[in-house]
This record gives C-alpha cells, structure tokens and sequence, in this order.
C-alpha cells in the first residue's frame, strides 16, 4: 500500500499544498484557491498519487476551516501542526528562502517522520457555536476594556476627582458620566436633584453616588483648559461602554443557554471556580472530547499549567514554565483557580499550603490550577460531578 503525505499551508485567499512519497520525493506542489471546487479538485489529485494520504496544516480554523472540514467529509485524517513549529523545523531543511510552497513541503514531511501531531477531530453542533460565542465575548471584552482606559484620560483631563472616586466598571457611575461630566455642573444641581435623576434611571444607590461626586465637585472649582469639548467626549465614551455592557450581557445569556446543551455542562460546573463563562470557554478550548489529549498531564501541558525540566549537564530538576501552550486555556485554568480559592476551603488551603511553602502567588495559583486539571479530568472520564469528598469503592 503506497502511503503519502500532503502539506497545507493555508491562507485567507489561497493554499499551497505539496504531495511526498515515503522517501520524500516531492509528487504534487500546487497553489490552489480557497474555494471549494478547486479544494475539491486537489483532494482528487491528491487521492489518486497514492492507496492512503495523510494530511498535515498549519491552522485549525478561520481561513482553513473550508478545506479542513471538506477533508472530515471525506475521512481524511489531518494533523496540526503550529506555525512556530514549521519555522523551527525550517531551519533544518536546506536554503534560507521562505516561501508558501517551501513550508507546505516541511509540513508534508514533518507529518512523515513526526508521530506526536495532533490530529484534528471535528466538533459537535454546541462546541462549534461555543467557539463563536465566546470568540465573540472576548472581542467585546478587549473593546470594552479599551474604552473605559480611553474614559478614564479623558476625564482624568478634567475632572481627575472624580475619576478617582467612580468605578466605571459599574453602571451607576457610567450613568452618570452621561448627564454629568464637570465639576460646576455638579454644583449647579445639587445632591437632591441629583440623586433624583439617578433613581429616575434605575441606578442603585443613587444617593450615596450622588454624595460621592458631589463631595469630589467640591474639591475642584477650577475649570481646565478643553473641558467642554472633553465633557461631550466623556459623555459619548460613557454611552459606548454602557453599550458593550449590554451586548456582553445579551452574549453571556447566550452563551449560557447553548452550553447548558451540552452532555457535560453539569460536570463541568460543579468543579468550584468553573462558572458558565469559564466553563464556556473550556469546551472551546479544548473540543470538549478529552480522548484527544490521553491523559490529565498532556491536558495540562496543553493548558500551560504543568512545568517543563530545563535540565543541562550536571543541572537536574530544573523546571520552567512552558512557551507552546494555549493562552486561551490557560486563562481559563489561572482565573477558575483564583475563584475557588475565595469560595473552596479546599482550594484555600492547598494555596496557603504552597505559599507556606515559599511559592510567590502566581507559582501557587499554577501549582493550585495543575491539581484542578486532574479533578476536572477525573470528573469528566467518571461523567460524575464535583464533591468534597469523592466516593469510596466498595470491595465485591
């Protein structure tokens, strides 16, 4: 049976794919359109050079996601393997060009000699529309983050009492900032007409708000230079983060009512510290089936919350943190275990425990993250939910 391996390396526009035989000899290199009759067109090609193919890519999704799903209709196995991999892996092969049919060529024959790639597996229905969902969020969450720093100077440029008083991560404040901007506007209205079109507005506790921008009016009666035009500026930047407010909280509704779908939404958020969002976002991470990673240690080096030795010569023992890992993960693993150490006992004192031990916080939160991965895992393999204290075997 003649065996052969095709590279992709995929773009927006167009792929370039290189065919290999067993030796490497070099059968098919084609640049091909992203478009689905000459994707088809290749995947015909290709099938014909030999009785099996394997296929190896640079990307998971966006630009690859047509030719990768239109390689899943057709039972083709694919294998990942990342860019920086491919750059590295260059550095081996002879010449010093880059070109697209040049890394197609190193991912064809880096999928020949390397056993250890991951191979893509498609998604089900609910991860896929998790992947968009909390794509999605994330954007909204950098725009929002970005526009509260641009209100923060701005009104720091006029009003820097006030800016220090409000937390305009909350609505009540935001509200505010759309009918009020300066200090002598403040004054003009007084706390009790303030506090007034506060409660008209729904905000709550209006009238400890109201006494809080009215104390920091009275500590500012100098109007600086640009302080109209900055006004309106506040005013409009108020509104769009008050808009972003509503768009993430509308998204995490979503988000919430296509993950309660999925078959491990009730184990996964048992786990203490995983919420809906957090939660969410696991499964979009990781494609929610844990056979692809074999083990709770691979999940975890995935995630970027298990060590790696850097030992050289006589120098053992020495770990660092890993560079190839899954941002995204990770965040996931760090931000669920600071959560369960507020609401966990048992996450509290594991995380006392290691900064007993001498561990800064971040070191101890990882240390506290990596354990986490092994319940999760266990949960998720024994499709049973979080407690305390796990069941105990019965002898037969």
């Amino acid at each position: 049976m003649a065996m052969i391996w095709a590279g992709i390396d995929a773009g927006k526009t167009h792929h370039h794919c290189v065919a290999i035989d067993e030796s490497g000899h070099r059968l098919l290199s084609r640049r091909v359109a992203n478009d689905e009759p000459e994707l088809l067109e290749l995947l015909t090609d290709v099938l014909a050079l030999g009785d099996e193919v394997a296929w190896g890519i640079d990307l998971a999704d966006g630009g690859a996601a047509l030719v990768i799903t239109l390689l899943f209709n057709h039972a083709q196995p694919v294998h990942y393997i990342s860019g920086r991999a491919i750059h590295r892996a260059s550095e081996s092969y002879r010449g010093e060009g880059k070109t697209d049919a040049k890394d197609a060529a190193v991912i064809a024959d880096q999928a020949r000699i390397r056993r250890d790639l991951h191979l893509l597996r498609a998604d089900d229905d609910t991860v896929t529309d998790l992947k968009i969902l909390t794509g999605r969020r994330t954007d909204l969450v950098a725009d929002r983050t970005r526009t509260v720093n641009r209100l923060r100077a701005q009104l720091t440029g006029i009003f820097p009492a006030l800016e220090r008083a409000l937390d305009l991560t909350n609505t009540g404040p935001l509200m505010l900032l759309t009918g009020y901007q300066t200090p002598a506007s403040l004054r003009r209205t007084g706390k009790k007409r303030l506090e007034t079109w506060l409660r008209n507005r729904k905000v709550l506790r209006a009238d400890l708000l109201a006494e809080t921008a009215l104390e920091a009016a009275g500590r500012q009666h100098t109007s600086l230079p640009g302080e109209k035009l900055t006004a309106q500026m506040v005013h409009t930047l108020a509104q769009e983060v008050t808009a972003l407010n509503q768009q993430i909280a509308e998204l995490d509704k979503a988000i919430e009512a296509r993950f309660r779908e999925h078959r491990d939404f009730e184990v996964i958020t048992s786990m203490p510290g995983q919420g809906v969002i957090l939660g969410a976002e696991f499964l979009a991470a990781t494609g929610g089936d844990m056979t692809a990673f074999g083990t709770a240690d691979r999940l975890a080096g995935f995630g970027g919350v298990a060590p790696v030795p850097r030992d050289s010569g006589k120098i053992s023992g020495n770990l660092r943190r890993p560079r190839r890992y899954n941002r995204r993960l990770q965040r996931v693993f760090y931000i669920s275990a600071l959560f369960s150490i507020r609401h966990c006992d048992e996450s509290r004192r594991f995380y006392e425990r290691k900064r007993a031990e001498g561990k800064r916080h971040i070191q101890a939160v990882l240390a506290l993250a990596r354990r986490r991965v092994n319940v999760l895992w266990a949960l998720l393999r024994d499709e049973r939910t979080y407690e305390l204290v796990p069941p105990t075997a019965h002898a037969a």
